[in-house]
């Protein structure tokens, strides 16, 4: 078999050929899954063989992508592909946190996105808490050696009548917590890095996104579960496999994990920050990447600003 020509991209350093992974890749931050993607990248090389030239510019090679995107996936995709491709001249890091209470879903939103935007930092708070743990011993800040939903317990005092004592306890952890998150955006800022924070302990109110304006885009939103037995049934999912024991603390706490995500959410929602309910991670997903690139395509215009308090949906 005679083996294609390359097409090689003319403007590029080294003449570097065509890659179908690498512009399917390229295609994920349109909010296309993996599949999708590279049925778009592959039609592009289709097309670039039957012009039969053996080079192209990096502009024609994005032109054609989007007609084929227009053509295979919609306007949408090739709306978002557009605006990404101006939002290459941003000269920001990108930070992007991503709260919500337990078992919503954050962490696996927040791996995809990460690999649908190329940001390969990723940092959970659950994390930041067990540094912050080998730093504070259990008598000096009890709330950090528990659970988001149990800190109720680790109160040295219970709070009055009628202040709910969960909630409390909980705002006194991600308040410690907060600490920690704030020194990552930070570092972020300064060494021009992008980002993706996830964990319980992003909470409105207990940071200032415009305290980074102009050395960073930061980017928070709210992840929900609506439905209750939708929130339940993820604790299923991450038990299978393992000890079932996890899985009964996640069941005696739900009540409380459920009291915490409507904390987070009017939290979130008195701030003007976007609440994403996760009825599936694609549409999640999906809501998470229109909503980075519409912050982004604000901020290259200079519209940087406080976000609209709109509640996100997955239509």
């Amino acid at each position: 078999m005679v083996e294609p020509k390359v097409i090689v991209i003319s403007d590029r350093r080294q003449g570097l050929p065509y890659s179908k992974g690498l512009r399917a890749s390229e295609l994920m931050v349109t909010g296309l899954s993996p599949y999708r993607a590279y049925q778009v990248a592959e039609q592009v090389e289709e097309r670039l063989r039957e012009r039969g030239t053996p080079s192209v510019t990096t502009d024609e090679l994005d032109e054609l992508t989007i007609d084929v995107l227009s053509e295979l996936a919609g306007e949408r995709y090739a709306t978002n592909f557009l605006k990404w491709r101006e939002i290459g001249s941003l000269d920001l890091p990108v930070v992007i946190l991503i709260g919500g209470a337990t078992g919503v879903g954050k962490s696996t939103l927040a791996t995809q996105l990460a690999v649908r935007l190329g940001i390969v930092r990723v940092v959970a708070t659950d994390a930041v808490r067990e540094v912050m743990r080998a730093l504070f011993t259990d008598a000096l800040m009890p709330t950090l050696y528990t659970s988001s939903f149990e800190a109720d317990a680790a109160l040295r005092e219970p709070p009055p009548r009628p202040t709910d004592k969960v909630i409390v306890g909980f705002r006194e952890q991600t308040a410690a917590v907060s600490v920690g998150i704030h020194a990552i955006v930070e570092r972020a800022a300064v060494e021009g890095q992008s980002v993706i924070i996830e964990g319980a302990h992003v909470v409105p109110g207990f940071f200032d996104p415009s305290e980074y304006e102009g050395r960073a885009l930061t980017i928070p939103v709210v992840v929900t579960v609506e439905d209750e037995d939708l929130h339940r049934s993820h604790f299923v999912a991450r038990s299978t496999g393992s000890s079932s024991r996890p899985f009964e603390r996640y069941q005696r706490g739900f009540p409380n994990i459920r009291r915490v995500q409507k904390y987070v959410k009017s939290q979130a929602l008195t701030h003007g920050i976007p609440v994403i309910p996760n009825y599936s991670l694609d549409q999640a997903l999906s809501a998470l990447i229109d909503l980075v690139v519409e912050r982004a395509t604000a901020a290259l215009q200079g519209g940087i600003g406080p976000i609209e308090g709109v509640e996100a949906t997955n239509g």
